[in-house]
């Protein structure tokens, strides 16, 4: 349980998340995963790195009970800066990262795969936000990277979620498998960017992240200023609790029917 890296082929680094039952990350997992990351993209014999999962699906986002059962913020603000730190190794990590993903990828599971190199999924994922139904806020920067602005709007607002190959007919997915796929499909990719020189395909990830049109980190962070404040109002907890309906707006509906 937890983060590991193997080494399965000569340049490609495979980055595997586990933390059962749904892969929704501790704090500390988040930061894990960050080291993992940046360590493989630092390694010069890896060219490229495979970010996968086990279990029922690539990420369900933060661990909400470990916030539940901590008093005070702190694992608010551990998560808020984990997720942070996990976003970014994967957009800044030295080499292309190729997120394979499977099962449900949710909140936190849209950041690592929005700012991955390139996305390659198995026929039974799903992608999607439900943060406000979990009364949070985030990741919108992510998912703008994955679909068209106004679908992205509409994504949020309803906490709708989208398949694998929705995404691929927008182009952010490069390949739709079969679940029992996944992985070879994601080393046939890795294969052909590992095949590449080393100090070109390093100069290449910087080259392409320097003309990105969003500063990812600041933007995200942005919106993580918003997520504190719906907890800090306690609209965060009344939300959860509901599961994202308002009750109250909801009662005087059915009482004026």
């Amino acid at each position: 349980m937890g983060v590991s890296t193997s080494a399965p082929e000569q340049g490609v680094a495979v980055v595997t998340v586990d933390f059962p039952p749904v892969n929704a990350l501790p704090v500390q997992g988040w930061y894990d995963l960050a080291t993992a990351v940046r360590a493989a993209g630092a390694d010069p014999k890896v060219h490229c790195v495979v970010l996968t999962a086990a279990g029922r699906g690539f990420n369900a986002g933060v661990d909400i009970k470990e916030m539940q059962r901590t008093a005070g913020h702190d694992a608010l603000i551990g998560a808020n800066r984990g997720c942070a730190e996990a976003f970014a190794a994967v957009y800044d990590c030295e080499v292309p990262v190729i997120a394979a993903v499977h099962g449900f990828c949710l909140g936190g599971g849209i950041g690592l795969v929005g700012n991955a190199d390139a996305v390659v999924a198995a026929d039974d994922a799903t992608f999607g936000l439900p943060e406000l139904d979990r009364g949070a806020l985030g990741a919108a920067t992510h998912l703008a990277r994955l679909v068209p602005q106004h679908l992205m709007r509409a994504l949020y607002y309803t906490s709708r979620t989208v398949t694998a190959e929705e995404l691929h007919r927008h182009g952010s997915v490069w390949r739709v498998v079969p679940r029992a796929q996944l992985i070879e499909a994601a080393m046939e990719l890795a294969r052909e960017i590992a095949a590449k020189d080393g100090y070109l395909i390093r100069l290449a990830k910087a080259a392409i992240n320097g003309i990105d049109p969003v500063d990812v980190r600041r933007s995200y962070r942005f919106e993580q200023g918003f997520t504190f404040e719906a907890n800090l109002s306690g609209v965060a907890d009344r939300v959860r609790e509901t599961f994202g309906t308002d009750k109250e707006h909801t009662g005087k509906e059915a009482q004026q029917s």
